[in-house]
Parts: C-alpha cells; structure tokens; sequence
C-alpha cells in the first residue's frame, strides 16, 4: 500500500510540476500575496474533483466519446491567448510590488479564473482524468492508495509555490522583474494556447 501511494505521489509530481498557465497564475499571485487561499484551494479541489472521476473510471466515458477534447481545446487555446495578451500589456507597463497584500483580484474572480485555467485545459483531462485514471486502475483494489499518494502531491505543490512564492517579494518589489515575469507568463500562456488550437 505505502508504495502504490509512494507511486502516487512521484507521478502526481511529475505531472503538476510544470510550467502552465495554472501554475504560471498561482506564482505570479503568490508573489503578489493576492488571493492566494482562494487559488490555492480551487486549483486543490480541481485536482481532486478530476482525479477521482478517473480513479473511479470517467477516464472510460472520455475514451468514448473523443469529440469532447477538441471542444476544450478551441476554447481553452483561445482563453490562453487572451491571458497571454494581457500578460503582455502588463509586461509593455509593469508597475511594482506594494507592501501590502494587494486587493485588485477579488476572491470570486480569483476562483472564476483560476478555473477556466484549469478546466478549459484539455491537456487536464488528459493527465489527471485518462492518464491518471488508467495507472491508478491498473494497481486494482490499491488504486485508492494511488489516488492518495497523488493528491498529497497536489498539496504539497499546490501550496508550496502559492505560499512558498511569497520568498520572492523583494526581487520583485523592482517593476523590471514584473516585466520579466509578465513577459514569461505571456510567452507560455501564448504558445500553449496556440498549441491547443493547432493540435
């Protein structure tokens, strides 16, 4: 059992620490210090909302019915490109990080946009539904000990960069690093979403 979870937890890891526009999101609001909770638990109940689906067989019901996919794909490339525009035009006027916690994202749109990051992502079907789903399944009646293991991976990063970013509020308190960051955020957000429409 503590090794189909160990199991778990190094390919939940595996998938989750990359970088998208989830992630791209939560450390760039974790830097800010703006919303954090909020992000943080949406993108937590995602994972186990999706991964569980899969654990318990939705990944069967998705190979079915393919047709589903390519809808999330047309609209969740076109939702990157937007983000990546008006990551752009942040970076083209970067201001600088304030003392204070901030208050310019309110905790609803937070949440509202944190999951469109997530759920208009087909590629989060695909690993944490289809992906995810089939390992766990191929260990059985310890599929749950994987299913356990990979949502402790989701803790652990989930608040580790929404909080842990927080370390990074000096280097940023310099509205030359916001240029650098928004430009980055543009460029992955940009070339995933064309990704998704070009598949």
């Amino acid at each position: 059992m503590f090794q189909v979870a160990l199991t778990g937890l190094l390919t939940g890891l595996a998938l989750i620490v990359a970088v998208g526009a989830q992630n791209a999101f939560l450390l760039r609001q974790g830097i800010r210090g703006e919303q954090v909770l909020p992000i943080v638990l949406t993108c937590l109940i995602s994972d186990v909302v999706a991964i569980s689906l899969g654990v318990a067989g939705l990944g069967v019901v998705l190979e079915r019915w393919p047709g589903v996919l390519p809808i999330a794909q047309v609209l969740g490339g076109l939702y990157l490109i937007a983000f990546g525009v008006h990551a752009a035009m942040r970076a083209w006027k970067p201001g600088k990080l304030d003392a204070g916690e901030g208050s310019a994202l309110t905790p609803g749109r937070a949440v509202l946009l944190t999951l469109a990051l997530t759920w208009l992502n087909p590629h989060f079907y695909l690993d944490a539904v289809l992906m995810l789903g089939t390992v766990a399944n191929s260990f059985g009646e310890d599929r749950w000990w994987f299913l356990a293991g990979t949502l402790t991976a989701s803790v652990l990063w989930f608040f580790g960069l929404g909080f842990g970013a927080r370390l990074l509020r000096g280097l940023f308190a310099r509205p030359a690093a916001w240029r650098v960051l928004d430009s980055a955020i543009a460029v992955i957000m940009g070339a995933l979403g064309i990704g998704l429409l070009a598949h």
